[in-house]
């Protein structure tokens, strides 16, 4: 099956392995996604449940607002990983729009390298926090405290991931595409 993305080079035009790498990531963008969704719908529903216990029963549950905390966490973070893949991050491109095409070029790959260390930095110190609070506990939740480290793990390491695939990506493309954004 041939199919072109949003930068307009046809699968067919690309190694294999690119491929296969994109639709794999392609994959986890996704799950990233409805992830995220289904997070920000659990949050929400843990508030309703909260603000309904608080003034229809009076008698708020505890767990709630932790337990929507944790949530938001994931799907803030999810969901920029998910940004960074399919370029929908707020940008300042004024500098691209009167560059050459190879500096355009060189800049995207700095903005791709930047942000694959800055998701790098978020997956190392993220895992640091983690494990350094792991054997504390979050009293309403009875989970270990490094729970509420871990978005900043996954969603670390998928921009990071994210990031490295635009950044092949736009050097076997090469100068003078628009961009590397796609969805597959």
């Amino acid at each position: 099956m041939r199919t072109a993305h949003s930068d307009g080079i046809a699968d067919h035009h690309l190694p294999p392995a690119l491929v296969l790498v994109s639709r794999v990531l392609g994959v986890l963008s996704t799950l990233a996604l409805w992830t995220a969704a289904l997070g920000l719908v659990l949050m929400t529903a843990f508030v309703a449940w909260q603000v309904w216990g608080r003034y229809v029963l009076n008698a708020s549950p505890a767990w709630t607002e932790p337990a929507a905390i944790v949530l938001m966490g994931w799907f803030i973070f999810l969901g920029a990983a998910v940004g960074v893949r399919e370029n929908y991050h707020l940008g300042f491109e004024v500098l691209l729009a009167i560059a050459s095409p190879r500096a355009a070029f060189a800049m995207r790959c700095v903005s791709d390298v930047v942000t694959g260390g800055f998701g790098a930095a978020m997956a190392w110190y993220g895992m640091t926090l983690t494990i350094g609070t792991w054997t504390a506990t979050l009293p309403t939740l009875g989970l270990p405290g490094g729970v509420d480290y871990m978005p900043i793990v996954g969603g670390g390491a998928l921009i990071c991931l994210f990031s490295l695939e635009r950044l092949v990506r736009r050097f076997v493309i090469g100068p003078g595409r628009e961009d590397v954004s796609w969805n597959s």
